[in-house]
């Protein structure tokens, strides 16, 4: 019998055989929800545990995996927050789909952005270093132009301006929209 199978058999009976089990797949877990869900992925991790402790006499060992159960506790309070999230924007779901709403569009974006990363930074790191710096206030930390100008110390006009060469200086020889998928539209 698999280790991790029998702590969770043994964890029906005694609480503490579940520690070793949080401590040996935390990491696998939060990265499941980390790519699907990535805003929310700690919450949902926290949920992951909480749920499974509470469901831990459910196991039966002669069904499948401990890890195989852990990911479908996983994939459960995943699909929950899902529902919730359509519910509350008023979105109607289709039955009995309760994955639908996972936004496989973000999941590729990410996987692009990964791929992207090395070519980026190396263009990153050829920008001075304020055109770097405003690129990077008004990409990654969502300013305006306006505000990033005033952090810079400069004005707008001349930040706007600059920006403009930082875009162009990190577009050439970009392919496929990598720069668009990173950092949006830096509008």
């Amino acid at each position: 019998m698999d280790p991790d199978d029998e702590l969770l058999a043994r964890a029906a009976r005694k609480s503490s055989a579940f520690e070793p089990l949080v401590a040996r797949h935390t990491a696998a877990l939060h990265g499941y929800l980390v790519r699907r869900a990535p805003a929310v992925a700690d919450d949902l991790l926290a949920d992951v545990w909480l749920q499974a402790y509470a469901n831990r006499h459910t196991y039966d060992v002669g069904r499948r995996p401990a890890r195989g159960w852990l990911f479908g506790v996983a994939r459960n309070v995943l699909a929950r927050h899902w529902q919730r999230a359509a519910r509350e924007a008023g979105a109607a779901q289709p039955p009995g789909d309760a994955m639908s709403t996972d936004s496989w569009e973000a999941v590729d974006q990410r996987l692009v952005a990964a791929a992207a990363g090395p070519e980026l930074r190396s263009r990153l790191a050829g920008l001075s270093a304020e055109l770097r710096e405003l690129i990077l206030l008004v990409a990654w930390e969502e300013l305006t132009p306006t505000e990033a100008a005033a952090v810079v110390g400069i004005p707008v006009g001349t930040a706007r301006s600059r920006l403009h060469r930082a875009r162009a200086q990190l577009r050439e020889g970009l392919s496929g929209g990598i720069l668009t998928t990173l950092t949006g539209d830096f509008a």
